[in-house]
């Protein structure tokens, strides 16, 4: 099967890329497909992450073995995308914070007169400075902050 990944760049203007792969490349092959279809070098650290359907990042899904956690990098894209799970974020650069959301888009059998991996569309240049990020805390409270658990202690005490 075929997967039509739809890898859209979290920048201002529109950059995006629809690619055809083979279900059973890697996910190092999809890592190296994203980067040599925006014109990255590909010499700068990268991870994918789970998301949900609000683009909520999860658990990191590492390209290398920190000795801590599992290495994605060899697992096959079937394994990785099924019908609970179409959608990954994927961070290039943790300098810069390139990110990218990623999205199957659509399932078809193979073309024997089509050469896979295949970059099928391509909108939008990418900027020479990547955008900067503005990290907000939560508004939740956690139980150290309410005290719940423990009157005694304060939020505060930590920090």
């Amino acid at each position: 099967m075929i997967l039509r990944i739809r890898t859209i760049l979290d920048v201002e203007e529109d950059v995006l890329r629809d690619i055809e792969i083979d279900e059973k490349f890697l996910l190092k092959d999809l890592h190296d497909l994203i980067i040599k279809s925006y014109g990255f070098e590909g010499k700068e650290m990268a991870s994918f992450y789970k998301t949900n359907e609000g683009w909520e990042q999860g658990d990191e899904m590492s390209l290398f073995d920190l000795g801590i956690g599992k290495d994605y990098s060899n697992d096959s894209l079937n394994t990785i995308f099924n019908s609970e799970n179409n959608r990954l974020i994927y961070v290039y650069d943790f300098l810069e914070l390139w990110t990218f959301f990623i999205e199957v888009m659509e399932i078809s059998e193979i073309n024997k007169n089509t050469t896979y991996p295949n970059l099928v569309f391509s909108k939008g240049k990418v900027p020479e400075k990547s955008p900067s990020k503005i990290f907000q805390e939560s508004n939740s409270k956690t139980d150290i902050e309410k005290n719940e658990d423990n009157p005694s202690l304060d939020y505060d005490d930590f920090y």
